[in-house]
């Protein structure tokens, strides 16, 4: 179906007086596409399979049906959500939570790996109505039979095809497969490949599919601009634009934890209002975090694509590309970080000039053109802070009450030999001290060609292999053993997905995989904090501990194929090559 509108509003919709009154008090009018047709269709009853990106209000689309359909007097789980993230199932979990604030009896949990199990288990025990949770940590609530799904009415998986991405697909038909025959599915996704359509059909019944075409939206209200990386590091690029872009918040991301934290320092150096989200944080930090951006407490968040996914904040104005993403599917969802609610955003990107071919796929999948342009040189920025200063001049001389001011400078002027041009000029003096005012000519800086670019003549063959398999290629790692092998059916997509999810780590820092027959090796970086590797130690792959440690074995750069067919999982990159970026 198309995304045109019908003119419908929530008015028009069967919603329970409770559900309804609270949408009012929440500011919700009109609803967007994908919630005009999904919640007649869910509300009657129907599957429903919806291809629609994130921002689209897919949240509202499912849960406003689904608490529809709870029977606050039933004290077990009738409505669960399935998610690929941590940060994803905390951000539905809160809307849910705040659409359902009106019914009395419904209350809501959030399910995720990393957490203590305890307070998970307590509120799955006291029969929550909505269970919100990643795959990992709902397969071992199910199979600690903490999770109970009897009286489950409406289930649903949202972002599915990022779930398949991180290699959650069996997982998810193990959930799926417990859900009881008579329970609605529904299944959200922003794009729909073979297998996403393959478990659509084994699990829903004659669904209703529903294609909205956000790509559209994503024109008309986020407009893409790109520097390319010369003559100006891009941590002094990344300042000079912030200082002179009238931003209300900003979403930087990069490559790994450690820039985060590195990246962010500088900035708050430089005297912006900014920090890092990472996956040091444990998740109270997280929380208070988003909160303090919302707030404006904070008016900058540094983060990594893993972290930031699902980050929903109306007031971030521009998300900068400081690194580009590893492919360009986690582009789309980078920018859809701003530009919500119908507001207009700016997608900014440092490019350098091998990856200039990465725009143009950018500009494909968004149906959008991206701007070039350039960051302001010494000249231009020194023009800005001066019509600045005399712009701040201006608005305080038409305020009220400068009286005691006044009666200050006239008291210098009477006193003293100083004219009133000489105190003006030592106070713009003090002012240059603080923030100069004219710069000096910038001086280019010239980086060294990486590896990739002096190879370039060589063809793709000759880059590393990290390069060619969008592998990071200057981490150092350190070789793991974990507990599960080829005969506990594991595959390296299930060892990729466990250890991103649950140490909520980019998978392009995750090395080679070895799959023997009752354990594997798996290279990680080096100097991973404590608190990763003890989540990790408990992370589950296929149902099985990973009970992960370091290993004086090494991963074999021509592993030997599994039984069965090739490894899916080729070797990521030379040890060694370059500065390496460390998780402490």
């Amino acid at each position: 179906m198309s995304n045109n509108s019908t003119g419908m509003s929530f008015t028009d919709m069967a919603l329970p007086a409770d559900l309804f009154n609270q949408l009012e008090k929440l500011g919700f009018t009109q609803p967007t596409p994908i919630q005009q047709q999904a919640i007649p269709a869910l509300l009657e009853g129907k599957d429903v399979l919806g291809e629609a990106q994130t921002g689209t209000g897919k949240t509202a689309a499912f849960g406003l049906p689904a608490l529809a359909a709870i029977d606050p007097s039933v004290k077990q789980t009738q409505v669960l959500v399935v998610t690929p993230t941590r940060e994803l199932a905390i951000q539905v979990a809160e809307a849910i939570e705040g659409f359902a604030k009106q019914m009395k009896g419904v209350d809501v949990a959030t399910v995720y790996g990393g957490a203590a199990f305890g307070p998970q288990v307590q509120a799955l025990k006291k029969g929550t109505s909505v269970i919100v949770g990643t795959p990992g940590r709902l397969i071992d609530l199910l199979n600690k039979k903490v999770l109970k799904l009897d009286a489950l009415r409406v289930a649903v998986l949202d972002e599915a095809d990022e779930m398949l991405n991180m290699g959650f697909i069996e997982d998810i038909e193990t959930l799926l497969s417990a859900v009881p025959e008579g329970a609605q599915r529904a299944l959200f996704s922003a794009t729909m490949p073979a297998a996403i359509r393959k478990l659509a059909k084994t699990f829903l019944d004659k669904p209703m599919n529903i294609q909205i075409e956000a790509i559209a939206r994503e024109k008309a209200t986020i407009t893409q601009k790109a520097w390319k990386v010369a003559g100006l590091t891009k941590m002094a690029a990344l300042t000079r634009l912030l200082e002179v872009t009238p931003y209300q918040r900003a979403l930087i991301f990069v490559r790994t934890r450690q820039d985060t934290m590195d990246l962010a320092e500088l900035l708050q150096r430089s005297g912006f209002k900014a920090s890092p989200l990472s996956g040091d944080l444990n998740q109270a930090q997280r929380e208070q975090t988003v909160s303090q951006l919302r707030s404006g407490h904070i008016e900058i968040l540094v983060a990594t694509d893993v972290v930031a996914r699902g980050l929903d904040v109306p007031e971030i104005t521009h998300v900068i590309n400081y690194d580009l993403p590893g492919d360009t599917e986690s582009y789309v969802h980078r920018i859809g970080r701003t530009g919500r609610a119908g507001r207009e955003g700016e997608a900014i990107l440092f490019y350098r000039p091998k990856e200039r071919h990465l725009l143009r796929h950018y500009e494909r999948l968004t149906n959008s053109s991206i701007e070039y342009f350039d960051v302001p040189n010494a000249q231009q920025l020194s023009e800005y802070r001066q019509q600045k200063l005399l712009g701040q001049i201006e608005q305080s001389l038409q305020q009220e009450n400068h009286q005691p001011v006044e009666q200050l400078l006239q008291k210098w002027l009477s006193e003293t030999e100083l004219s009133a041009e000489q105190i003006a000029l030592a106070l713009l003096k003090q002012q240059h001290k603080q923030q100069p005012l004219f710069l000096k000519e910038d001086r280019v800086v010239r980086e060294r060609p990486e590896r990739s670019e002096r190879a370039d003549r060589g063809g793709d063959r000759r880059k590393p292999r990290a390069e060619r398999s969008n592998r990071a290629a200057d981490v150092d790692f350190d070789t793991y053993k974990i507990q599960v092998g080829r005969e506990h059916g594991a595959r390296p997509g299930d060892i990729v997905g466990a250890i991103a999810n649950e140490g909520s780590m980019d998978s392009r820092f995750i090395g080679q995989i070895q799959l023997f027959d009752q354990h594997s090796l798996v290279q990680l970086p080096k100097g991973m904090p404590a608190e990763v590797v003890k989540v990790l130690k408990r992370a589950r792959v296929r149902q099985h501990p990973m009970s992960l440690e370091l290993s004086t074995e090494q991963v074999s750069r021509s592993p030997k194929p599994p039984r069965g067919g090739r490894d899916a999982r080729k070797p990521a990159g030379r040890r060694g090559q370059g500065a390496a970026r460390r998780f402490n």
